[in-house]
Order: structure tokens, then C-alpha cells, then sequence
């Protein structure tokens, strides 16, 4: 049986991962800053006869990070899959988001998920599975920015070169690092934008509710991925084109495809 840590796995996508590995016989660890929504992760596991506990941390903090791997320690002695996927949305323009903003998104999309992994890598160097793994949940922001989502778009961008950077420096170790880059789809994390901008939010649900991607089909998705030792998981077809065309057309080209597709989102537009 495989021990799985999950950070954020009290809902959305990391409930959706919680689930899947439970089903496929893992023992889960649903780590969460909010005991009610992981305790519901956990009962929904206890339901499917899966094997599932709560840990309660906040990935910003470092006490309770060392109080979660001293937990572990005890109880497992080793991980086998680090799921770092607790993170916040942000959203503003450059001249709307203030320092405050900017550094409470670094702090946990970036150095959390950093903090995080430097604490649990020694009990994945203790684990005896064939395959140990490390996945950091990024964003298609990452990757294929666009404006108003500055801090947002920045934190995920630093945490697919962190998580590059790792993959080299692990794979000796027969440690797979790799990184998931979904677009907007169906999750609560807009509901918990932190945004100083009016407009914005409207906005951002305009976003999110033009997919139909689920956060169950996204979840399905990386654990095949990571089953198949995938480094960049992209989950979204117009995610995947819109990576292609960034590395393959002039960047002048690319610029002016963005620029009209991001047209119709206007904040204006979104009230």
C-alpha cells in the first residue's frame, strides 16, 4: 500500500486526487488548514473502503509543517507521492494588487509548496516504493500568462521552474519531480479569490464558468501522467495549443492571438 500526502486535499482538486488514490488501495493523507473540509474528504473516502486520515496543516507556516512531517514520521515513516497542490487565487491589475497581495501568494503558492517539499523529501528518500514521486499542482498561468493575474501568474511560474530544477536534481535518485499545469475548471478556488480590484471577480467566474473541464477528470489525468513518469502535465486542450503556439510562432504573432482572445474578457464586460 502506497503512502500518499495530499496539501489542499480538503476540496477540489485535491479532494478529486484524495479519491482516486484511495480507490486505487493507496493509504491517504489529507492534509488541509481546514479540519471541517478535510474531515468531509475523509469521510467521503471512508465510503469507497478507502484508507484515509487528516492532518491539519498550513503549508505557510513552518512549525506546522514540521508538526505534519513529525506526525508522518511516526505513522508511516515514509512517503511515497507528495502531492504539493494547496494554493490561493489572486487577481488585479499591476497598479490594484498591493505588495501585501503579492507577497501572501508568494508565500504559499510558491514558498509553500518549496517548504513543503524540503521537509518531506527525507521520508521519500526512506521509502522502498519503485516509483516515488513529487507533484506540484502549477497553472496554465504559469505558462501562458495573461494580464490581471499578475501575483497568480508569477507564483505558478516560479514554481514549474522550481519543480524543473528538482526533477533534474532528483532523478538520480529515481525521484520523479513533475508539474501540472491545468486551466480555469470547475473548483471553489475562485469562490476564495483574494482580489482588491472591483470587477475582478465577476470576471474570474465568467473564466471559470466557460469550462467544462471537472477537477474528477483533471485528477484522472495526473495520475496516469505520473504513472507514466510524464514531467509537464497539461491538462486542457487549449492549454496544450496555447503552450505550441507560444514556443512555435514569432513572439510577436503569439502577442497579437492573445491579445484578441483576451478581448471579450474585459473586466468591463464581466459586470
Amino acid at each position: 500500500m502506497k503512502n500518499i500526502l495530499i496539501t489542499g486535499a480538503g476540496s477540489g482538486l485535491g479532494r478529486a486526487l484524495a479519491l482516486h488514490y484511495a480507490l486505487r488501495g493507496c493509504d491517504v493523507c489529507v492534509a488541509d488548514k481546514d479540519r471541517e473540509a478535510g474531515d468531509q474528504t475523509v469521510e467521503l473516502i471512508d465510503q469507497t473502503q478507502g484508507t484515509a486520515f487528516f492532518e491539519e496543516c498550513d503549508i505557510s507556516s513552518q512549525s506546522s509543517v514540521d508538526a505534519l512531517v513529525a506526525s508522518l514520521q511516526s505513522r508511516w515513516q515514509s512517503v511515497d507521492v507528495l502531492i504539493n497542490n494547496a494554493g490561493v487565487a489572486t487577481a488585479g491589475s499591476l497598479d490594484s494588487e498591493s505588495i501585501e497581495q503579492w507577497q501572501w501568494a508568494i508565500d504559499i503558492n510558491l514558498l509553500g509548496q518549496i517548504r513543503m517539499t524540503q521537509a518531506i523529501l527525507p521520508l521519500i528518500r526512506h521509502s522502498n516504493a519503485y516509483h516515488r514521486s513529487i507533484i506540484n499542482i502549477a497553472s496554465q498561468a504559469g505558462l501562458t500568462p495573461v494580464g490581471h493575474m499578475g501575483s497568480y501568474s508569477v507564483t505558478k511560474a516560479g514554481l514549474i521552474t522550481f519543480a524543473e530544477g528538482a526533477h533534474f536534481e532528483l532523478a538520480p535518485e529515481n525521484i520523479h519531480v513533475s508539474v501540472v499545469c491545468p486551466a480555469f475548471f470547475a473548483t471553489n478556488l475562485h469562490r476564495s479569490l483574494r482580489t482588491e480590484q472591483d470587477g475582478m471577480r465577476a470576471l474570474v467566474n465568467k473564466m471559470v464558468g466557460e469550462s467544462d473541464v471537472t477537477a474528477d477528470s483533471i485528477a484522472e489525468q495526473i495520475v496516469t501522467a505520473n504513472e507514466a513518469r510524464e514531467f509537464m502535465i497539461l491538462t486542457h486542450k487549449d492549454g496544450r495549443r496555447a503552450h505550441m503556439l507560444k514556443r512555435l510562432l514569432p513572439n510577436a504573432w503569439y502577442l497579437r492571438i492573445v491579445k484578441k482572445r483576451m478581448a471579450k474578457f474585459s473586466i468591463n464586460a464581466s459586470k
